[in-house]
């Protein structure tokens, strides 16, 4: 059982205000917003950028990496490319101190996938909207295979693999590639093996160096391009610069993110 530990004194952070601390061991961002105190790790759960170094607005705190924004409160993540909390502490004021005990887990969830923008409940408590359904800005199952039908009828181009990229879908946010803005640039070769075939090399980009997902995109992408008879091979080049920031999505994927 953690216990509380007295980490500054009140008049050390202005209102709004943030510092670093350290409680048994961890680096902990405290925040001073409304006269009231709180406390996360100082780490956003996309890439484990330095919370306390980012930029502070009301109740949220965004990693400066590449923007993810948290609530102060809770842990809550609220925008992508975050999908899971950060852990929020126990805080308390006395004897002109600011007191942190530390939880042993995140007491937040993060968004639903982040369908809907968060609500504050009366008791502080951010409560997340609706999870997406599997029709969400999805295509139906009789639609897509029209539309890959009429792919694999089209002469292989550029616009035509960005299409089939669609079909490669982050396993955590559930928006595509191309969508995402991770897709770079794709080129197209005479594949030299083989006559009448291309080589297609993609330039995808990741939302972090460490993402977790990367060998399932490559692999995917891999697959659902190589699948056309007229593809050698397919090559995935992942490129890191410019680094990727959310201004990369479409307003489709905002819409489906409930970014607004």
């Amino acid at each position: 059982m953690h216990e509380f530990q007295r980490v500054i004194d009140v008049g050390e952070v202005p209102d709004p205000g943030k510092t670093l601390v350290e409680v048994e061991g961890e680096m902990v961002a405290v925040f001073h917003v409304d006269g009231q105190f709180y406390a996360l790790d100082d780490v956003c759960t996309h890439d484990g950028g330095p919370l306390a170094d980012g930029e502070l607005r009301d109740h949220k705190i965004a990693c400066p990496r590449h923007g993810a924004k948290f609530d102060i409160r809770t842990g809550a993540a609220l925008t992508m490319p975050a999908v899971r909390p950060t852990r929020s502490h126990e805080v308390k004021v006395e004897a002109g101190g600011v007191w942190v005990r530390l939880r042993d887990a995140a007491a937040a969830t993060g968004p639903a996938a982040h369908a809907a923008p968060a609500a504050t409940s009366g008791t502080g408590v951010v409560a997340a909207g609706p999870a997406p359904t599997a029709a969400a800005g999805a295509t139906a199952p009789a639609a897509s295979g029209a539309v890959e039908g009429s792919l694999a009828s089209l002469p292989l181009s550029e616009e035509v693999v960005r299409e089939m990229l669609k079909d490669v879908k982050d396993p955590e946010l559930f928006v595509n590639v191309v969508d995402l803005g991770l897709i770079y640039g794709v080129t197209l070769a005479d594949a030299a093996e083989a006559a009448g075939k291309k080589h297609v090399a993609i330039d995808m980009t990741m939302t972090s160096p460490a993402c977790p997902a990367g060998p399932q995109l490559i692999g995917d992408a891999k697959r659902v391009v190589g699948a056309r008879p007229d593809v050698s091979a397919v090559e995935v080049r992942i490129v890191m610069d410019p680094p990727w920031t959310p201004d990369r999505m479409t307003e489709a994927a905002r819409d489906q993110l409930g970014i607004f």
